[in-house]
């Protein structure tokens, strides 16, 4: 039997997600405090196809999303509506939080909760697996071989996914998993999702380091506007329709150091950001997807977007990434003053050994 291709790439670029042979789109799309929440119905149908046209094969979801409801808005657009074929999409869903019951065993990491946890979102997904499952955090009350072996279950003995990850571990619980699945012939994450963008870089860009180089460790990153702030919205007071004012209590902390020194400082910098991008052809929020989309340990950036013309708009980002050129960056650079420096080498940098082929 043949199935029929829906898929265009447009001009998309598409990464390995860390060693896997798996290529997931530059830019992705994501249900984080938007799909089940603020936004239900046709809407999650039509950002999600405008993300498809786009050349965008990467869609993000988690159990603890609207308490389970972004999976079941996503899922139903996926299997009722949008009809795509399975092996063109790639789906991840994130299992941690649960959905806001009571009872101990439905939140965790523990190996009960990973495998009925994960089976409960594929129901609300409609869905008989997902590409990548990811572990939401990390479950101090959990020993790490007990989680790493729940995943490997949940992949090699049930079916359930292809591959596991992180969000929003450290780099030293990254490695002790990846150790664990090597020593005990487990299966090993192969990316992380962090928060990443030109005002959050000291994680992503320091602590992982080692991860990149050792494990070629993948990223699927959030959060790359600084939930908006990038944008250039907030740059006089926070507008009725933003993420600020429709999820008050969770950006407590943020909006109330928006209104600090510290946050005016930030703001100031956002609007020198956004005479380089109009200066480019572009805008602010454009800016910020490429400068991310630049670091080579991206594998991808997922957007978050309640209207089409949001995806359609993040999108032209791809147009300015070539025009980001070391003296760009430099500028930018120059701009945010937040550059992460890497701890002292004391003079011991190991210098790549040039080798002669034999022919």
């Amino acid at each position: 039997m043949t199935t029929e291709s829906k898929f265009d790439p447009k001009d998309m670029e598409f990464r390995h997600l860390g060693p896997s042979g798996l290529k997931v789109s530059l830019f992705s799309l994501g249900g984080w405090l938007t799909y089940g929440g603020t936004q239900k119905g046709n809407v999650v149908k039509e950002c999600m196809q405008a993300a498809w046209d786009h050349g965008i094969n990467f869609f993000d979801t988690a159990e603890v999303y609207a308490n389970g409801q972004s999976e079941i808005e996503m899922g139903r657009a996926l299997q009722v509506e949008l009809g795509w074929p399975r092996d063109e999409y790639v789906l991840s869903t994130k299992i941690f939080f649960g959905t806001g019951r009571k009872e101990p065993n439905t939140r965790g990491l523990s190996k009960k909760h990973v495998v009925e946890g994960l089976k409960s979102s594929l129901a609300r997904l409609q869905q008989p697996y997902v590409d990548i499952v990811l572990a939401h955090r990390p479950d101090a009350a959990t020993p790490m071989r007990e989680i790493v072996e729940a995943f490997t279950q949940c992949i090699r003995n049930l079916n359930l996914a292809y591959y596991w990850g992180t969000s929003e571990w450290s780099a030293m619980q990254i490695m002790e998993a990846t150790q664990i699945a090597e020593k005990y012939n487990l299966i090993a994450p192969i990316a992380e999702q962090p928060q990443y963008n030109a005002f959050h870089r000291q994680r992503f860009e320091i602590e992982y380091a080692p991860l990149y180089k050792q494990y070629q460790y993948g990223t699927t990153i959030w959060s790359p506007l600084a939930s908006g702030l990038l944008t250039g919205k907030y740059n006089n007071g926070i507008p009725e329709d933003s993420r600020f004012a429709t999820n008050q209590s969770f950006f407590a902390d943020t909006i109330k150091e928006l209104k600090s020194e510290a946050g005016q400082a930030k703001i100031e910098k956002v609007k020198k950001l956004t005479a380089i991008a109009e200066r480019l052809g572009a805008n602010a929020s454009q800016l910020a997807l490429a400068w991310c989309a630049k670091n080579e340990n991206v594998s991808t950036v997922i957007l978050g977007a309640t209207k089409v013309e949001q995806i359609i708009d993040n999108c032209k980002a791809l147009k300015l990434l070539p025009k980001l050129t070391p003296e760009v960056m430099e500028e930018i650079e120059q701009i945010l003053q937040n550059k992460p420096t890497p701890p002292p080498a004391f003079g011991r940098v190991r210098r790549p050994i040039a080798r002669k082929l034999k022919l």
